[in-house]
């Protein structure tokens, strides 16, 4: 049963890696249409992007997509370590797997229309599972705080 369960971790990791291809594999313009559904989303939500942040607007919402998008990779990644290593190694395994999967994601970018890879973008991706990583840290050192003084 937990090989089972270890199977179906990955089976998320692997499809969330799908997910992220499948976005990246859109032309500009389609992408931006995206961007642009997500900015008019959140403007009925109240929210004027476009007032707010003007041309920025488009960039920012891709930018916190990248961001998020490598975030869950990393949580997902974790997810299917954290049982096979000790807590430490698997941070840094999951770390560099969503740092190594980033990198492909923008090699894989230079070949779609309108598209571009670029290092930033690779920053931005690493940074959403570094941030991953200081929460599932600090969740697992407060977690041991409170369970100590629960005993």
């Amino acid at each position: 049963m937990k090989q089972r369960k270890n199977y179906f971790r990955w089976i998320l990791v692997i499809g969330w890696m799908v997910v992220i291809f499948l976005f990246s594999n859109d032309p500009a313009d389609i992408s931006n249409e995206k961007s642009d559904f997500i900015i008019n989303l959140v403007n009925i939500l109240g929210i004027d992007l476009n007032s707010t942040l003007g041309e920025l607007a488009n960039f920012i919402v891709r930018k916190i997509a990248h961001f998020t998008e490598y975030f869950i990779l990393y949580l997902l990644v974790f997810n299917a370590l954290r049982n096979d290593f000790y807590l430490r190694k698997a941070l840094i395994i999951s770390l560099i797997i969503t740092f190594i999967y980033a990198c492909s994601d923008e090699i894989h970018q230079i070949f779609i229309p309108g598209r571009e890879g670029m290092f930033r973008d690779v920053l931005i991706d690493t940074l959403g599972g570094v941030f991953a990583l200081v929460i599932i840290s600090l969740y697992k050192k407060f977690r041991g705080k409170v369970t100590k003084k629960s005993c």
